[in-house]
């Protein structure tokens, strides 16, 4: 795996010609295997021999894995995703309540309030100079990022902070010692924000975490605490981002299907699905380990190896979309549900609000800005350093022509 990333589409089209299964070799010459066919990693998501607990890390409990290696803390930080069974469902079970439906209906309103807002303040940022803005920072990027906080209870002071190391954690191509840093502070910062609420605390999920440890202190142990926030914090906004930049980047490049979505030809929930298969905004997802040798799809992956979810790959497979796999159709629709969110016990617990957030996002934008365009070529977009996270580090557009 390139530990610099890019963009990975032509990595995936070819690994995919050979299977859907395939050995691969991760930063630091350790041996693991990606699944890639979407009919394979549908049936390695929900396996019942599949684990997500680093105890089944093979070469991590023989003292393999050096303590800066890039991608140990998807591995080793406590919370609702690394953790199974009994364990994940209580995790699991504490964590969902802020992301049910109606939770997320009664958000509506703010996040509705809060895009445009956002988008206020990119025009007055596209005025500045040359009409050139960012729209990944100036409104991508805040807007999960802002929900996400505020259903935590993350006071404002700590958003750029916590993005910054989130960025650190998720990318592949870290030092080792910048690696246990960003780690390390996002835990440090983490359990700042905890110990503020255990002493205040208010109407939100980190609040609301703490009083179920009090009530019950087996069930919420203080590492599953910080692990799940950690977990939340980067989940709750990276995914999101991405999934609005990537959306924004499609839509430009097919200027057809965003004129059918305006014409009413298809919805901006339509646009969302699209991008999420054809361009998901994770790549390849760290870890899974299978608890017994495991033949999958005709090749065999090992007891204990570390497995990466290929998301990115499984949208374009053409065994599962057809031959116009590698075709941004928002009229696709139907037929093969994609992968991008998960599959199984592990499915994403923000995907209603990340569907919310990407609706609302897209239908203000383009119709407050309806001739947006990118300001620079798309091959020239720089890219995440990162084969977990899938799209571009800055994304400069023009509003109007």
């Amino acid at each position: 795996m390139d530990p610099s990333g890019g963009c990975p589409h032509a990595a995936n089209a070819r690994l995919l010609a050979r299977g859907s299964v395939t050995p691969v070799v991760l930063p630091g010459e350790v041996r693991g295997m990606a699944v890639l066919g979407h009919e394979a990693l549908r049936d390695f998501l929900a396996h019942p021999d599949v684990a997500k607990d680093a105890r089944h890390f093979a070469a991590l409990q023989a003292g393999e894995i050096a303590d800066g290696w890039p991608l140990k803390a998807f591995a080793t930080v406590q919370g609702v995703t690394t953790a199974d069974g009994a364990d994940h469902r209580r995790l699991r079970s504490l964590t969902s309540k802020a992301f049910t439906a109606r939770r997320v209906e009664e958000l509506r309103p703010r996040v509705e309030a809060l895009t445009a807002s956002l988008l206020d303040g990119l025009d007055r940022a596209a005025s500045v100079g040359d009409g050139v803005v960012d729209l990944r920072t100036h409104f991508a990027l805040p807007l999960p990022m802002s929900v996400i906080c505020e259903l935590l209870g993350v006071d404002a002071r700590y958003h750029d902070r916590l993005h910054q190391l989130s960025n650190r954690v998720v990318a592949t191509d870290t030092a080792p010692d910048e690696a246990m840093a960003a780690n390390r502070e996002m835990l440090e910062v983490l359990g700042a924000v905890a110990a503020t609420k255990a002493e205040d605390p208010g109407d939100d999920l980190i609040s609301a975490l703490l009083a179920a440890r009090e009530a019950d202190g087996d069930r919420l142990g203080p590492h599953e605490l910080i692990g799940t926030l950690m977990l939340t914090v980067i989940a709750g906004h990276e995914t999101t981002l991405n999934l609005i930049t990537n959306a924004v980047r499609a839509l430009c490049a097919h200027r057809d299907q965003l004129a059918l979505v305006r014409s009413g030809g298809a919805s901006w929930a339509d646009v969302v699905e699209e991008t999420l298969r054809w361009d998901s905004p994770v790549s390849y997802f760290p870890f899974r380990y299978p608890t017994r040798d495991l033949t999958l799809d005709g090749t065999l992956i090992p007891k204990g190896t570390p497995v990466l979810a290929g998301y990115s790959a499984a949208g374009r497979d053409t065994s599962a979309y057809g031959p116009d796999a590698e075709r941004f159709d928002v009229t696709r629709g139907g037929g093969t549900r994609h992968l991008s969110l998960g599959h199984g016990a592990h499915y994403c617990m923000g995907a209603p609000l990340a569907r919310l957030e990407g609706t609302t996002a897209l239908a203000q934008l383009f119709t407050r800005f309806p001739d947006l365009d990118l300001a620079v070529p798309e091959a020239e977009l720089p890219r995440h350093a990162s084969f977990v996270g899938n799209s571009v580090r800055a994304l400069p557009v023009r509003l109007r022509s």
